[in-house]
């Protein structure tokens, strides 16, 4: 178990650009022992240092207590003893301020930074101390972070409690001699969102602690320090996070969490107290001073406490506040929420921090001209489907307040809500996320999580690269899922784990459980729905054969993380999948319609067996966590209850018999010789299929390249240009282009189908993102992907898909090799998939398989 687990943190180093390791179980020259099997270093806070270091110290003696058995001791004042951890921040600590006179710590690249931290062993600190090991930071977060980094490192997951990870024992802990230095996180304020919470996370959190109170939010603030975040947005759901346990604030800001209230509740008052303590009609025009007077009490409650407030307004119940834009009421209303801080607080406004959510509607006040004071961030939005729809232009005049960005892993609204299991593919969210660091929206990055317990791969991945950009690109993404299964599941089992993480985010990805339907694939056009069904099966089976194979302490963790939600999708599409076949055979009066009949009934009766499974792992501690009901859909929000899909049933007697349902298997590759070295692709029954990662040739230029999205695409690698931030002007023959050689034995008018990632017009540009396409000597037809409207059927179609079709009309004048030419214009589009359709094209959900000449 030892050399795996650090054959594979060595593996580790080559993805992680940015990791620091510095946990061994060895002892080497001059390193600190923090646990050896003859004693164990102290822990030491000043008795002055904020309540959160205490805490962290805490914490830490805990963890190495979970970690070695052994309990360090908590001391307020340094004496004689052979190791102590020293835990505090610069300027407070007494010890540090020595240290630094003596120059024996630089802690100048501190002073002035924000949550910023540094840990460093040091020999004979002070008299009668052997050795000492310092964790200090910027400011009070900073210290908790290098706590927590520690704790980590030495093998407690953030999600120890949370998704039940076992702690990684260890009988000795060695510091590696060494200074760590850990700069300012890349975006300031990093947080989750708890929404949708009914009736899952409201359900278990009645159940095990009475609602939603301090008992319970104290273990989400620990995860969130530990998962190095610092904001959150509580549940609201007919809860009011201040009003329900007045323990909940004031612990809150212990824990070092920065406060908000969502995109549609202003002054940090939740719209439950407004249902419970509001005074006439939720409408500035009628009603401004009994709005002003709750508007207050919110900023009352503050008390100095660390907060983001949320300023603007939009209508009761997360809806518009009109049917018109009216941007003067709103550019009052902002005005007069600043007043009521002012008059507060007793300092400017400028002096609390402040954002104005573009959510929805909200974002055509934007768009129209209504501006809000400088120092107020901007919170940037997507359309609920992980597409962001507005990034600042790229030369926009610097801010005080920013930009940030409200993402989402989960929603209720339309086309339809998708709350139940995780279907982020993180390759798609740091597409995203990465669009809008470069496009300077780093003040504020924040995240719809729902119920979080499915969720947590997601977070994992959205607030470690919030905390360090750097640290993942498109060169090393698909090492996260490396890094986070060692995190969870030590190294043994960890490459292969990874594996099936990563495949089940790409097919999870592909359509929202709530979406899958019968139709959803087909079943008769390129034996579609069995390929997926299978592709389920095979991952399924990878999950069960190394659930077999680890240890039981593991496994509990494992099925909430890995084999629950494989089973469980795999297990839907399986019940739509036979219910297809059920439908296709009882309209051809065939017998085989009542064996898919029966089938498509025990994966319905399987999907609370799943459930069920997941519900009583540790004696119950999840139950009603995976309560969302995600079958019988018929409009965009969930039946009031789960209902079974009708099945057809074909009377015994006169039938006809059973028809075989054989696999296509593609023809023999023509024997086509070439000189490039690249793939080359054949005409099919009427079409050719490519997928776009499999270029023949690609032309580049100086300072634009094409690389690889690993695992972004529905059934594989994407496509687009780096950097994010460069266009082009003008198409010429030397523009960076990639090029596809195929073959024909026909010739005649083609349409050309080319499948991109569901971007969104982030730029605002009057024609959308833009490519241009041609086929071998045609001039280039620049195309137009997203001049569509969020909320229209175009884009309704497009995220429920998860995928933009656009396609263009050309002329083939002979058989034989052409070559498919596709010109980058705008940067941000996701090339996934080219499809040349010659008159044979059949419908289906993924597009025709791959048409390749292989050995070439």
């Amino acid at each position: 178990m030892k050399r795996s687990f650090i054959l594979c943190f060595l593996t580790l180093l080559v993805f992680d650009v940015g990791a620091q390791y510095f946990i061994t179980e060895n002892a080497g020259s001059n390193d600190f022992p923090i646990v050896t099997a003859t004693g164990v270093a102290s822990i030491f806070v000043e008795a002055s240092e904020d309540t959160l270091i205490h805490k962290t110290a805490a914490l830490l003696q805990k963890d190495i207590e979970k970690v070695t058995g052994k309990t360090p001791r908590l001391v307020d004042k340094i004496d004689a003893s052979n190791n102590v951890i020293i835990i505090g921040t610069v300027g407070r600590m007494t010890g540090v301020r020595q240290l630094m006179k003596n120059n024996r710590i630089d802690a100048s690249v501190l002073k002035g930074k924000w949550e910023a931290f540094k840990l460093q062993n040091i020999r004979k600190p002070f008299r009668g101390v052997q050795n000492a090991l310092i964790i200090i930071g910027s400011d009070r977060r900073g210290a908790a972070y290098g706590v927590v980094e520690l704790s980590r490192q030495m093998g407690v997951s953030p999600w120890y409690w949370w998704a039940d990870v076992p702690v990684r024992k260890q009988k000795e802990v060695y510091f590696k001699n060494g200074v760590y230095n850990y700069p300012s996180p890349s975006v300031k304020y990093r947080g989750i969102f708890i929404n949708d919470e009914a009736p899952a996370f409201s359900g278990w959190t009645k159940e095990k602690f009475g609602g939603f109170n301090h008992k319970m939010y104290e273990h989400l603030f620990e995860l969130l320090l530990r998962l190095k975040a610092n904001y959150l947005w509580p549940a609201m759901w007919g809860n009011a996070f201040n009003d329900d346990d007045t323990l909940n604030p004031v612990l809150a800001h212990r824990w070092g969490i920065v406060m908000g209230t969502s995109h549609h509740e202003p002054m940090l008052r939740a719209q439950t107290e407004w249902k419970r303590y509001g005074k006439g009609a939720w409408d500035y025009e009628r009603n401004e001073k009994g709005l002003q007077s709750f508007w207050k009490k919110g900023i009352e409650n503050m008390r100095g406490h660390e907060s983001i407030l949320t300023i603007g307004m939009r209508g009761d119940g997360d809806e518009p506040m009109t049917t018109r834009t009216a941007t003067a009421l709103l550019e009052r209303i902002v005005k007069d929420q600043r007043k009521i801080v002012e008059e507060v607080t007793g300092k400017p406004a400028s002096e609390t921090p402040q954002l104005w959510a573009l959510y929805k509607e909200v974002q055509d006040y934007y768009d129209k001209g209504m501006r809000v004071p400088d120092d107020v961030t901007l919170l940037l939005c997507d359309d609920n489907w992980g597409n962001i729809r507005r990034l600042p232009d790229l030369n926009a005049e610097p801010r005080k307040g920013g930009y940030g960005i409200y993402y989402h892993f989960d929603y209720v609204g339309g086309p339809r809500n998708y709350k139940w299991i995780n279907t982020n593919n993180i390759a798609r969210v740091w597409e995203q996320m990465h669009l809008a660091y470069e496009h300077n929206a780093r003040q504020v990055w924040i995240v719809n999580v729902g119920d979080l317990k499915p969720m947590e791969l997601p977070t994992s991945f959205f607030l470690d690269y919030a905390w360090n950009v750097d640290n993942w690109n498109e060169d090393n993404l698909s090492g996260y899922y490396l890094k986070w299964a060692t995190q969870q599941f030590g190294g043994i089992y960890a490459k292969e784990i990874a594996r099936i993480l990563a495949t089940y985010a790409q097919y999870a990805s592909r359509r929202k459980p709530e979406l899958l339907d019968a139709k959803s694939y087909s079943i008769t056009n390129y034996n579609e729905a069995n390929r997926v069904a299978e592709a389920w099966n095979l991952l399924q089976k990878k999950a069960e054969e190394i659930n077999a194979r680890i240890p039981q302490e593991q496994k509990s963790a494992f099925y909430q993380l890995v084999l629950y939600p494989v089973k469980a999708y795999g297990n839907l599409q399986h019940m739509y999948t036979a219910l297809a076949w059920n439908d296709y055979y009882a309209k051809r009066n065939n017998l085989l319609a009542n064996k898919y009949a029966g089938e498509a009934i025990q994966f319905y009766k399987n999907d609370s067996l799943i459930t069920v499974a997941y519900h009583q792992l540790n004696n119950g501690k999840w139950n009603h966590m995976m309560s969302q009901k995600h079958i019988g859909y018929t409009s965009w929000q969930e039946p009031a209850v789960q209902k079974m899909p009708e099945v057809r049933y074909v009377k015994e007697g006169s039938v006809r018999n059973a028809e075989s349902t054989v696999l296509s298997t593609p023809p023999a590759s023509p024997g086509i010789a070439g000189d490039d070295k690249g793939p080359a692709f054949y005409e099919k029954d009427g079409y050719v299929s490519i997928t776009a990662s499999n270029f023949t040739r690609k032309k580049e230029q100086p300072g634009i390249a094409w690389k690889l999205i690993p695992g972004i695409g529905r059934e594989g690698d994407g496509i687009t240009t780096f950097p994010v931030t460069r266009n082009i002007s003008r198409l010429s023959k030397n523009k960076p282009q990639l090029q596809y050689d195929f073959y024909t034995s026909g010739k005649g008018n083609v349409k050309l189908n080319i499948y991109t990632s569901p971007t969104l017009n982030y730029t605002d540009s009057e024609n959308g993102l833009q490519y241009a396409i041609s086929i071998d000597d045609g001039e280039p037809q620049i195309v137009s992907i997203n001049k569509f409207k969020v909320d229209s059927h175009p884009w309704a179609r497009t995220v429920s898909d998860n995928i933009n079709i656009t396609d263009t009309d050309h002329r083939i004048d002979k058989e034989g090799k052409h070559t498919l030419k596709y010109w980058m214009i705008s940067p941000g589009v996701v090339l996934q998939k080219l499809v040349v359709d010659m008159g044979g094209l059949k419908q289906s959900y993924l597009g025709p398989p791959e048409t390749k000449i292989e050995n070439r």
